[in-house]
């Protein structure tokens, strides 16, 4: 470790290293900066960061997970429902069959590549999961527990239902990853918590590790490493209403965008069908693969007529779009008529405190509703978002050069950060746990295959870290007139109204306008009060909404040029899918100085890693 400091002149940035200190000043204003090495670092400590970081430790790598929260609060806690994986401990099941059921959720967008990895990959990952200690619920022999859930089914969709979400109850991403971070504590992973990284050092197209503001005493901290994985997560929060928690801000996303990089298919944002009304709280999936079924203001079960097949058991767009048309045809309950009911009261409550105890509790929290005598109000609610850093099925980040994919070296991504792309155009529930703890130990695991140990590390650039430092100080001295409460709160709204669960061409010119409006007002409106470095919420919650804005700049312009309804993308102008113009995956760039919008595409992966092992699932109309 060195300390040095940073000597910021005022629009010159320089860094004059003194051997252990070093001074970057703008404006007669010194910041403190630290310098680490590391053979890896990760950012971010959900399940998938978590899984990353324990394998590269457990293989011998100086490894280091940077965390704005302390690991334990990540996102990944308030998972629900459960992770698949083709046990067979309920029923019969095969791998392929669930290969096949996230083909087709995907609306065909998922690069089956990368599908037939993970899926063939679950088995062994969920047994090694109960091997680290994951408490999973038991059936009465001892066996994992396995429940119904949305979009899965037996024999490649002619089988009927089929069982397959390990669950450990209704709070499978709290043991998930309880259990991932002990482990990696026991391993010795070193952890820096509450830290705050801002963004990516790169060199001639190579990343070389990553900026990040220390949030206890505000030193800066620039470090150093062969592997720098992003695990960030995902943006829900650039919607007003969404499960996501407040932190959820897409860091690394935009730390990718802001070094030239593209992300992928950012126009495919999931809403669940179960938010509680209000609150937006998540009621999970597994609640109706318990038995559990949604009711119209007549007290119908509504689902059937949508998705005769399977019901309330559809795939999630499929349900929150049956929603919506319920609402709009004037059958949601309530004074407004705007929302649903989510009905439990047939479940014994033993069944409930059994599978279901963190719902009932939600329930009562949030909806003042005992769901064992009257159903939860619900709506749908921002929940995945299916779009990322663009990767292939080892977490190396991808880049277009010339039309053609290139690796970037030094940068993988995994977790709902990326898109690999396993969910395409529509996620089905239960895979987001498979996904990140696949994908981070296929991180690990890709790391070990290419990188050497004790590989020496050549000096950092000699000005690097200084923009991201720049921009700090800029934000933090920040004098505008708006504050960035209300900018976040402006860029939300128009989210949610011209981004919606149903969309439309005008909707969409209208929102282009407006959010690219918005992203201008935030370079030259925004004001900040707080002038410290020392825990400085004011400070990281406007750098939260930079990040957030580039995204929603992106998720608006993409959905705007995407003719089509795929998956989540639903488009009343456009009420088909095409896959003659549009099976491809939309790159969007953003160049954050002059807000220009650059979108391209690459082609999906279309073919399985082996033919003998699993055949191409061919395109077809998707219904339930």
């Amino acid at each position: 470790m060195l300390s040095s400091a940073l000597k910021l002149t005022k629009k010159v940035c320089s860094i004059k290293s003194n051997g252990l200190i070093r001074n970057f000043t703008t404006q007669s204003r010194d910041y403190a900066v630290v310098d680490h090495t590391y053979d890896a670092i990760v950012v971010g400590a959900g399940g998938a960061g978590l899984r990353a970081a324990l394998g590269l430790t457990e293989k011998g790598y100086k490894t280091a997970c940077i965390t704005k929260l302390f690991p334990t609060r990540s996102h990944t806690v308030a998972a629900q429902g459960g992770i698949n994986a083709a046990l067979g401990n309920a029923d019969q099941d095969d791998w392929r069959w669930h290969a096949y059921d996230t083909v087709k959720g995907s609306d065909f967008l998922g690069d089956q590549d990368a599908i037939h990895y993970m899926c063939k990959e679950a088995v062994p990952t969920v047994l090694e999961l109960e091997q680290y200690g994951v408490p999973f619920s038991r059936m009465d022999d001892g066996r994992i527990y396995q429940r119904a859930f949305g979009g899965q089914s037996k024999d490649f969709g002619k089988g009927g239902q089929a069982t397959r979400c390990c669950a450990a109850a209704d709070r499978t991403g709290h043991a998930l990853l309880h259990t991932l971070y002990g482990q990696a504590v026991k391993h010795n992973t070193k952890f820096y918590i509450e830290y705050f990284v801002t963004d990516l050092i790169m060199e001639n197209g190579d990343c070389r590790g990553v900026v990040a503001i220390n949030l206890e005493d505000g030193t800066i901290h620039r470090f150093r490493s062969h592997a720098t994985v992003i695990a960030t997560g995902g943006y829900g929060r650039a919607y007003f209403s969404a499960t996501s928690a407040h932190t959820c801000t897409g860091d690394g996303n935009a730390m990718v965008i802001r070094a030239g990089l593209p992300c992928q298919d950012l126009e495919f944002v999931q809403f669940h069908p179960t938010g509680i009304y209000g609150s937006g709280c998540l009621i999970t999936e597994g609640a109706r693969g318990e038995g559990g079924y949604l009711l119209n203001s007549a007290g119908e079960r509504f689902m059937p007529r949508y998705a005769p097949s399977v019901a309330d058991l559809a795939s999630r767009d499929v349900v929150s779009r049956s929603e919506t048309m319920e609402i709009r045809e004037g059958r949601g309950v309530g004074p407004e008529k705007d929302h649903c009911l989510l009905n439990l009261t047939h479940l014994s409550p033993e069944i409930i405190d059994e599978r279901l105890p963190g719902i009932r509790e939600t329930a009562m929290i949030f909806a003042g509703v005992d769901v064992t005598k009257e159903p939860i109000p619900v709506i749908p609610t921002v929940h995945y978002n299916m779009g990322g850093i663009p990767t292939n099925y080892k977490g190396q980040v991808i880049t277009q050069v010339d039309g053609k994919d290139k690796l970037v070296k030094g940068l993988y991504a995994a977790g709902e950060a990326a898109c690999v792309s396993v969910h395409g155009a529509n996620r089905l529930g239960a895979n987001s746990l498979l996904d990140i703890v696949v994908f981070g130990r296929a991180v690990a695991n890709e790391i070990e295959a290419t990188l050497a140990k004790d590989t020496p590390h050549k000096p950092l650039p000699p000005n690097a870290g200084e923009q991201s430092i720049a921009n700090i100080d800029a934000i933090r001295f920040s004098n505008g007139t708006r504050s960035t409460a209300e900018i976040r709160l402006e860029m939300q709204k128009i989210m949610q109204r011209n981004a919606a669960v149903f969309r439309d061409g005008q909707v969409l010119k209208e929102g282009v306008e407006l959010i690219d409006k918005c992203a201008r007002s935030l370079i030259t409106d925004l004001k900040t009060t707080d002038r410290t470095m020392i825990w400085n919420t004011d400070l990281i919650e406007s750098l939260e909404l930079q990040n957030l804005m580039t995204q929603a700049v992106l998720t608006m312009h993409s959905a705007e040029a995407r003719k089509e309804s795929r998956g989540a993308h639903a488009r009343e102008d456009f009420k088909e899918r095409d896959d003659v113009n549009w099976m491809k995956h939309t790159l969007s760039y953003l160049d954050v100085d002059t807000g220009k919008v650059t979108l391209t595409y690459r082609p999906v992966v279309s073919e399985t890693l082996d033919q003998s092992e699993m055949e191409t699932i061919k395109p077809f109309k998707r219904v339930y």
